[in-house]
């Protein structure tokens, strides 16, 4: 792929085609193993790259050390990044904006940017994220990346903000300002029932964007919804980790080596790099 326009098209390509797939990575190593997987993207994951820094998920990094790894990702690997990039790495929009500008000198061509605050479980009211979509949108033109996908994450169902009975309204009130604002997807972790989420996507403005996981329908069933984006968030990094705590147990415990039985050969795994 010859530049960082031509993935950006290809992203919003991918997103007008069949439903879009996106394994997160979360260090350079493991974007590479999600696109020799087949992966025509990659997402990134902003808990498994916490934890790969030894730091905990919800926002405890800074932005540099964020910008840091998403270069790394985007240099390892040929398919388009979008990178999820928090909350934006400060309240303020001007805040939001550069971030923006550091993900697209970083080779990203899409963010999720959520609108919860940091460290707390409650919300910018729409029109206050409407103002940090506006900011990111511009920042991304005045980086020369004007088709920069905006993935915009609402956390109303995943932190039950609000009475049940207007979860729904609330998030289609913030997927239309969200696009008004410069939105691209309207992204609701937490929601997975599918008749819920097929009532979204005939109302929204803009494509819906699920996340997916163990206990959640196939992916099959949210694309029949009309969801048109599906990621698995830290569920890629959560098993990995739990390998490797797995396996360490088991040879420290009883020495023997069952869990790593069934891994990629040495040869395959270090040929990617390669």
């Amino acid at each position: 792929m010859n530049s960082l326009q031509d993935k950006a098209n290809l992203f919003r390509e991918l997103h007008a085609a069949e439903v879009l797939v996106l394994p997160n990575a979360w260090d350079a190593g493991s974007a590479v193993a999600i696109e020799r997987a087949g992966a025509p993207a990659i997402a990134t994951t902003s808990g498994g790259v916490s934890w790969a820094l030894a730091r905990g998920d919800g926002q405890h990094l800074s932005r540099a050390e964020m910008l840091t790894v998403i270069a790394q990702i985007a240099a390892a690997v040929k398919v388009p990044v979008t990178a999820d990039i928090e909350g934006g790495y400060g309240l303020a929009p001007s805040a939001v904006a550069e971030t923006v500008r550091g993900v697209v000198e970083a080779g990203a061509v899409g963010v999720n940017l959520e609108d919860s605050r940091a460290g707390t479980a409650t919300l910018f009211t729409p029109d206050e994220q409407a103002e940090r979509f506006t900011a990111a949108r511009a920042a991304a033109a005045t980086a020369g990346l004007s088709e920069l996908w905006i993935n915009a994450r609402t956390d109303v169902y995943l932190f039950g903000i609000g009475e049940p009975t207007g979860r729904f309204d609330d998030v289609l009130t913030r997927a239309r300002v969200y696009a008004d604002a410069g939105a691209d997807s309207i992204f609701v972790p937490g929601l997975t029932d599918v008749e819920v989420l097929a009532e979204l996507a005939k109302s929204s403005p803009i494509p819906v964007s699920a996340m997916a996981g163990p206990g959640a329908p196939p992916v099959s069933d949210l694309a029949t919804a009309g969801v048109r984006r599906v990621s698995v968030g830290t569920s890629i990094a959560q098993a990995a980790y739990s390998l490797a705590h797995h396996a360490a147990a088991e040879v420290l415990k009883q020495g023997t080596y069952g869990e790593v039985t069934g891994a990629l050969d040495f040869g395959t795994v270090n040929g990617w790099f390669n």
